[in-house]
């Protein structure tokens, strides 16, 4: 009789469900992983709300997925049973962007849960090379982080950390909390600013490394660093609204960094005069590049708590409730994971 397995699949947008499929199979270098847990994103959120612009239906979701190799597809050598956590990046290798080191943004680009079926379910099959061996000292609830984490090693990459700056992270959600940790307890900077409207998160913020918090909903922010006299050097953007491009260029200091993380649609209005007279740096990030061996690194040595941004753990049956929690309960949730 032919083996099935549970796939949590977006069939179409608005609807999310368990659906039973066919145990796959591992092509030509690929590993087939029996997946243990998996972490929510909000971009699994906009892939169903139909919101995210490159995906494709019907679709397992799911990018941040840890489990073991379970079989493996031709050409590939590996131990059966090793404990992995899967990048999502898939790129061509030959393109333009990938030849400078930029596989994130290939030409070809196939995010695994977006392009591709990816980690909510019980078994995936990925290419071997996206595949990440794990130490003994990575505890299973932390594994399925690595993949936040690498957002905030990406960004951090680009701008550049110095330990005399005066930085400022926009948002304080999962992601904003993840670079909270970086900027803090790998770069260990100067002085570490935090803004949100939601008193929970303004907290979490402060147990993840946050030296000043400044409740936008409350307190307007240009007027609190200039009543504070404070001019930052390194700004972060993980709320991802576009006013907040403007607003950073303002209360920058001159030949600050500026790292945006949004992937909003809508414009951004801004003034050439003050960036060009400022000198200002301003860089994207998107996904990661290559950064799961240094943000495995950090959490093997304990550089990082991830484990601080867990909140809810739900089996997989319960996803429906799993979702929910994420989705409408930013006060008491960041990180939900599924447990299969």
């Amino acid at each position: 009789m032919e083996e099935r397995v549970k796939s949590l699949v977006v069939e179409r947008p608005g609807r999310l469900s368990i659906e039973t499929r066919a145990i796959p199979e591992p092509a030509s270098g690929e590993i087939r992983i029996k997946v243990e847990r998996a972490g929510i994103c909000g971009s699994d959120i906009h892939i169903l709300h139909g919101s995210n612009p490159f995906a494709r239906y019907p679709r397992v979701i799911g990018h941040e997925f840890f489990g073991r190799i379970d079989k493996l597809g031709d050409g590939v050598h590996a131990r059966l049973g090793a404990r992995i956590v899967v990048d999502p990046v898939v790129a061509c290798g030959t393109c333009y962007p990938c030849s400078v080191g930029r596989p994130n943004v290939c030409a070809q680009l196939a995010v695994l849960g977006v392009h591709r079926d990816g980690g909510f379910s019980e078994y995936a099959c990925v290419p071997a090379e996206n595949a990440h061996l794990l130490p003994d000292s990575v505890g299973d609830d932390k594994a399925p982080l690595v993949e936040p984490f690498s957002i905030a090693a990406n960004i951090t990459d680009h701008t550049s950390v110095f330990a005399s700056d005066i930085a400022l992270v926009y948002g304080a959600g999962p992601i904003g909390l993840t670079v909270i940790q970086v900027l803090k307890h790998v770069y260990g900077v100067k002085e570490l600013i935090v803004t949100d409207r939601i008193d929970q998160r303004i907290e979490a913020a402060r147990n993840n490394g946050a030296d000043r918090v400044i409740n936008t909903a409350q307190t307007a922010l240009p007027a609190a660093l200039a009543d504070a006299g404070v001019k930052p050097t390194l700004i972060i953007d993980a709320a991802c609204h576009p006013s907040i491009l403007a607003e950073a260029i303002e209360i920058a200091s001159p030949a600050a960094r500026i790292g945006l993380l949004g992937f909003s649609a809508e414009p951004s209005t801004i003034v050439q005069q003050k960036v060009t007279a400022k000198e200002l740096a301003i860089h994207a990030s998107r996904l990661n590049s290559g950064k799961f061996a240094k943000v495995i690194d950090w959490f093997a040595s304990g550089t990082l708590q991830p484990e601080r941004l867990i909140t809810h753990r739900f089996g997989l049956d319960d996803y429906a409730i799993a979702f929910d929690t994420f989705e409408h309960n930013p006060t008491e949730c960041c990180k939900v994971q599924l447990i299969f």
